[in-house]
């Protein structure tokens, strides 16, 4: 069995048993989100999956409503913050009470499961970027095109090499060279043992 079979095995065995140990989550977090912000209670957005194609990523809903908006349309400088620290904002104003909650616990990245199943992601690989981060930073910080092209050849991950060693404290040159290095040497193995510490690194957060 090659490595590509295997994996998309391990995919759908973790993903579903998740899916079903988890299953509370489905109906007390929605609830919990729209007591504290209202509707919607999902929240999908575009990024970029294997090949550059196009993926739509589920969480549950975090940030305010008009989140994107508020970001790229309505406060410039929260938008030049954001860029400045590497696509990140270490006190979001847009995230709700709850949202820093749920965060936290990466409780937010649960839909993201349906992901999975569906086959656009896989429980273990790069990050899912953003294409106009990939675009910005990678003229930023030119090396780290060598390493895009390789993160780009595997799907996304809902953990992988950064998340379990640092998450957002990663800066990008660093999180884009993990990744590159977890697509070029990728192997079962390596997908158990991230998978094992993964655990460890949520509850680290809280």
């Amino acid at each position: 069995m090659n490595y590509q079979v295997a994996k998309r095995i391990l995919d759908i065995i973790v993903a579903t048993i998740l899916l079903i140990c988890f299953l509370p989550f489905w109906i007390i977090v929605p609830i919990l989100i729209f007591f504290d912000s209202g509707w919607p209670v999902f929240f999908s957005h575009t990024r970029v999956g294997q090949g550059g194609k196009s993926i739509k990523l589920y969480k549950f809903r975090s940030m305010v409503r008009d989140a994107d908006e508020i970001l790229h349309k309505k406060n410039r400088q929260l938008l030049a913050k954001f860029k400045k620290s590497d696509w990140k904002l270490e006190n979001d104003p847009r995230i709700t009470r709850l949202g820093k909650v749920l965060r936290a616990l990466t409780i937010d990245e649960f839909p993201q499961l349906l992901n999975v199943i569906q086959g656009d992601m896989s429980m273990v690989g790069p990050r899912a970027y953003v294409e106009a981060e990939l675009k910005e930073q990678t003229m930023r910080y030119p090396e780290t095109r060598d390493y895009v092209r390789d993160i780009l050849t595997v799907k996304p991950g809902i953990t992988g090499p950064w998340q379990v060693s640092g998450r957002n404290d990663v800066p990008f040159v660093q999180r884009a060279k993990m990744d590159a290095q977890y697509a070029r040497q990728k192997s079962l193995w390596t997908d158990i043992v991230i998978l094992a510490k993964t655990p460890k690194a949520m509850i680290s957060r809280w």
